[in-house]
């Protein structure tokens, strides 16, 4: 067997192990909450019905039990009915995903436009105090001030003054496309600012790291122009940590939707979860944290994929 080969299997065992100790861990903590679904749904009903509607949903079973066929059916790609509308999470799922990913992947985008070129900016230009000030001070800021008080100060500018932005609205990115960006662009500019931070100062420690190794200085010996030696050198040596940072944030985003999507009244599938932990929809929320644990995990492979392809020594080394 090829070392990438002996690399990629040892990955995704541990990807599943990963995913199955999640699943026991969702379904534990939710069982774990103070209340019950019929306290939710009955608050006042006599023992008697509360007992036939556990009975109805399967509640009354021995917890293994009730995770032995909740993971069956979710291996098979059955999500299972939420117990409040009666519908398919999967189908909730379906229809609310694409509206979550949207705005994380321009929070991300956002992130990448202008993290990645001040970080490596202020990297290269460390000898100059006014950039890596700036950089450090921008940075600093982006990372310390949470998206929920990003969240709110733009909701309460932007609901007085309109300025092209809409909140409370949102439409569809195949209706009408513009429209769909005037209400995506808020939720998403909030969700962003941790994500500068964090790629800014990764891309600015991977700069100046890259700038001090031997082939650098080799490769300026040789008389290569600087922007050859940063296209070719420095950038796709300091991609590595920005990758791992990246993919870390993007997991983040997928749960970190939460809140700012109640903030700005956006149907996706943070609003969709917020409503189930409430209800005590044990359905919902385990279908949804697994669901981001797996968009997680699976982030997580990719990024060590793109570490092979852009240093092919480092699948040689943790495959042995």
């Amino acid at each position: 067997m090829s070392t990438v080969a002996r690399y990629a299997l040892v990955r995704i065992a541990s990807a599943c192990l990963t995913l199955f100790g999640v699943a026991v861990l969702i379904f534990g903590a939710i069982h774990a909450l103070p209340g019950s679904f019929e306290d939710v749904l009955v608050p006042q009903a006599p023992q008697e019905l509360r007992d036939q509607i556990a009975a109805r949903y399967g509640l009354d079973r021995p917890l293994v039990e009730q995770f032995g066929m909740w993971l069956g059916r979710a291996i098979q790609g059955d999500l299972g009915v939420s117990l409040i509308t009666q519908q398919p999470v999967a189908a909730e799922f379906a229809r609310r995903l694409p509206v979550t990913v949207e705005i994380a992947g321009l929070a991300t985008a956002i992130a990448l436009l202008v993290g990645v070129p001040l970080g490596v900016l202020s990297g290269l230009t460390g000898h100059r105090r006014l950039v890596p000030a700036t950089s450090r001070l921008v940075g600093g800021f982006a990372m310390s001030v949470p998206d929920f008080v990003v969240g709110a100060v733009l909701l309460y500018v932007f609901s007085r003054y309109s300025l092209w932005f809409t909140i409370g609205e949102w439409t569809p990115l195949a209706d009408d496309p513009i429209a769909n960006l005037r209400g995506a662009l808020l939720p998403a500019f909030a969700l962003s600012l941790l994500g500068i931070g964090l790629v800014l100062a990764t891309a600015r420690h991977a700069t100046i790291s890259v700038l001090g190794q031997d082939f650098i200085m080799a490769a300026v010996a040789r008389g290569k122009r600087p922007g050859t030696v940063v296209r070719q050198h420095v950038l796709r040596n300091a991609g590595i940590p920005v990758i791992t940072i990246v993919a870390i944030y993007s997991g983040y985003l997928l749960g970190g939707t939460i809140i700012v999507e109640m903030l700005f009244s956006v149907p996706g599938i943070g609003r969709y979860l917020i409503f189930g932990v409430l209800n005590r929809d044990y359905t919902v929320v385990q279908a949804g944290v697994m669901l981001a644990a797996t968009f997680f995990i699976l982030l997580n492979t990719l990024a060590d994929a793109l570490y092979a392809a852009l240093d092919p020594r480092l699948a040689g080394s943790q495959g042995r």
